[in-house]
C-alpha cells in the first residue's frame, strides 16, 4: 500500500479562550483523528512546520505529538516522521466517528431547475473483464500502448509555456488541421480546419448542439432503434423525442414524424444498433427534406472507421450543400475510451456560436492530450493503427460468422455486417431479448438485447454479438454456451 502523507497545512479547529496552548493542539488532533479527517496511516507535518503555521513553539508541538504518541494515537519512526496510528486505542474506537443525524433533521429545501428532473444518469465503460460477446468496445489489449507513452514523453519533453496556458475554446490548431485532412481524406467531410472543434466526445458534441439549437418542447427526430446516449440529451434539455422507424435503407422520411422538426439525430455510416447503411438515394432525400423544413441533422459517425467489405461511403456531410449537417465522431472506439476525445464538423455560420458555447461550458479539451494525440496522427501511429485492427477484427468477425451458423442454426440468424465492431443476431426461436440475455449469462456469455435501444417493442427481437474486443477463442466459446444457452 503507497505511502499517505499530508504536507499541506492542516485547519484545525480555533483554540478557545484561556486553553494553553498544548492542550489545544493535543484535543484539535485527536478530534480530526477519532471523526477521520486525518486517515490512519497518514504523516502529519514536520513539527517546525506546524509551529510556524500556528505561531506556536516548536517544544509545544512536540509535546502535543508525545502525549498523542503515548496514548497510541500516532507512532514515530526514525526517516518517517509522525503517523496515525493504523490501529486507534479499542476504547476509543467505539466514539462515532460522525454525530448521529438527528431523526427529524432532513434534507435543506433546495430549488432546482427542471433539468434536475430530466435528466439521467447515462453510464459509460465500466473496468471489468472481457467475455464473449462484449459489445461497443474496442480490443484495448491491442492498443499501441507503448508507442503512445513514447510520443507523449517526446512532447511532454517540449512542452513550453504555450501549451500550459492553454488554447482557443475550439481547440489545438495543429489537432483541428490534421482531424480536418483525415476527415476530408477517409471520410468525404467538405470542412475547413476552423469548422472542427475537439471536444470530449460524441457526447459533449450532443450537449453543444442541443444548447444551441433546442427549447423545451422543440421536437428531434431520433432514429427508432436508436443511441441512448442522444436520447438522454435531448430529454435533459426538454426537448419533445419523435422516434422514426428504420429500414432497410435508413431511417424513414414520412411527413408526419419530421412535421416541425428542429433536429434529427441519425448514424448513416453504420446505423446504431442495426448495423445498416443508409442508401444514397434516402441521404439524398434525407438532405432535401431537412433543406426544405429547417431541421438541421446531427451526424454521428457511428464505427465507420471499420469497414470490412464494400467501397468506403462518404458521409452524409459531403454531400450537404445547404449547411444543415453537423458531422461528429470520436477516438473512443478507435484508441481508447479514456482520452474522451472527439470532434464536431459545424457548418460556418455556427462556427462563432459553438464557440461561444464550448468557451463557458467546457472552456476547451485538455490541451496536453490533444497535442500527444497530434503527434501520434502526424507521425502515421495512427493509419498504421487502424490498419492494424481492422484485419484484427475482420478476422474475428469472421470466426463469428462461420461459428455462429454451423452451431446456432434455429437459434440465432446472425446479419451480414460490412462495418462495426458487433453483428445482431435476430433471434429465431420465439425467445425475448431479455429472456435471451438471462440465460446467457447463466453460461458466462454477454449479450445485450436490440430491444434496450428502442422505446416501443420491436417486430423483431435480436441481439448485439461483439467481436472487437474478444480473442478468436473467446468467440468459440462463448457461441458453444449461447448455443446450450438458447436451446
Amino acid at each position: 500500500m503507497p505511502k499517505r502523507t499530508t504536507t499541506l497545512p492542516l485547519t484545525l479547529a480555533p483554540r478557545p479562550a484561556g486553553t494553553g496552548a498544548t492542550r489545544w493542539l493535543y484535543d484539535a488532533l485527536r478530534t480530526e483523528i477519532l471523526e477521520g479527517r486525518i486517515r490512519t496511516g497518514v504523516r502529519l507535518p514536520a513539527t517546525r512546520d506546524l509551529a510556524a503555521q500556528y505561531g506556536l513553539s516548536r517544544g509545544t508541538v512536540v509535546s502535543a505529538f508525545d502525549r498523542l504518541r503515548a496514548e497510541g494515537y500516532v507512532v514515530q519512526r526514525t526517516g518517517s516522521g509522525t503517523r496515525v496510528n493504523t490501529v486507534l486505542p479499542q476504547d476509543l474506537l467505539r466514539t462515532p466517528r460522525t454525530p448521529a443525524r438527528p431523526a427529524a433533521e432532513r434534507p435543506p429545501a433546495r430549488h432546482l431547475t427542471g433539468f434536475v428532473s430530466r435528466v439521467a444518469l447515462f453510464r459509460g465503460y465500466e473496468p471489468r473483464s472481457i467475455h464473449a460477446f462484449r459489445d461497443n468496445q474496442p480490443a484495448l489489449d491491442l492498443f499501441p500502448i507503448t508507442v503512445w507513452a513514447r510520443v507523449a514523453a517526446r512532447r511532454l519533453r517540449r512542452v513550453g509555456p504555450a501549451l500550459l496556458v492553454g488554447t482557443e475554446p475550439l481547440g489545438y490548431p495543429p489537432l483541428q488541421q490534421a482531424v480536418a485532412d483525415y476527415l476530408r481524406t477517409s471520410r468525404g467531410v467538405r470542412c475547413e480546419p476552423g469548422q472542427v472543434a475537439i471536444v470530449s466526445g460524441v457526447q459533449e458534441a450532443l450537449d453543444l448542439v442541443a444548447r444551441l439549437v433546442l427549447d423545451p418542447g422543440d421536437r428531434v427526430c431520433l432514429e427508432e432503434p436508436g443511441y441512448i446516449g442522444a436520447a438522454r440529451v435531448f430529454e435533459a434539455v426538454g426537448a419533445t423525442i419523435v422516434p422514426v422507424p428504420v429500414d432497410a435503407e435508413g431511417i424513414t422520411l414520412g411527413a408526419r414524424p419530421w412535421r416541425g422538426a428542429r433536429l434529427a439525430y441519425v448514424t448513416p455510416a453504420h446505423q446504431f444498433p442495426l448495423g445498416l447503411e443508409m442508401s444514397l438515394p434516402r441521404r439524398l432525400a434525407l438532405l432535401e427534406r431537412a433543406r426544405t423544413a429547417g431541421t438541421l441533422i446531427f451526424e454521428d459517425d457511428y464505427d465507420a472507421e471499420y469497414r470490412y467489405a464494400g467501397r468506403p461511403v462518404p458521409a452524409l456531410q459531403g454531400l450537404d450543400h445547404h449547411g444543415v449537417v453537423l458531422f461528429s465522431g470520436t477516438f473512443s472506439k478507435v484508441l481508447f475510451p479514456s482520452l474522451r476525445l472527439g470532434y464536431l464538423v459545424v457548418p460556418p455560420d455556427l462556427v462563432d456560436r459553438v464557440t461561444a458555447a464550448k468557451s463557458v461550458v467546457s472552456r476547451h479539451a485538455s490541451l496536453l492530450d490533444q497535442a500527444v494525440l497530434c503527434d501520434f496522427i502526424a507521425d502515421g501511429h495512427f493509419g498504421r493503427h487502424l490498419r492494424r485492427m481492422r484485419e484484427i477484427y475482420a478476422e474475428r468477425l469472421g470466426v463469428l460468422l462461420r461459428e455462429g451458423r454451423a452451431q446456432l442454426e434455429g437459434l440465432v440468424e446472425i446479419s451480414d455486417i460490412e462495418a462495426g465492431l458487433q453483428a445482431v443476431g435476430w433471434l429465431a426461436n420465439g425467445m425475448t431479448g431479455v429472456a435471451a440475455q438471462r440465460a446467457a449469462a447463466g453460461r458466462g456469455v454477454e449479450v445485450t438485447p436490440i430491444s434496450r435501444y428502442a422505446r416501443a417493442p420491436l417486430a423483431r427481437e435480436g441481439l448485439h454479438l461483439g467481436f472487437a474486443a474478444v480473442d478468436a477463442n473467446e468467440i468459440r466459446r462463448g457461441v458453444r454456451e449461447l448455443s446450450v444457452a438458447l436451446s
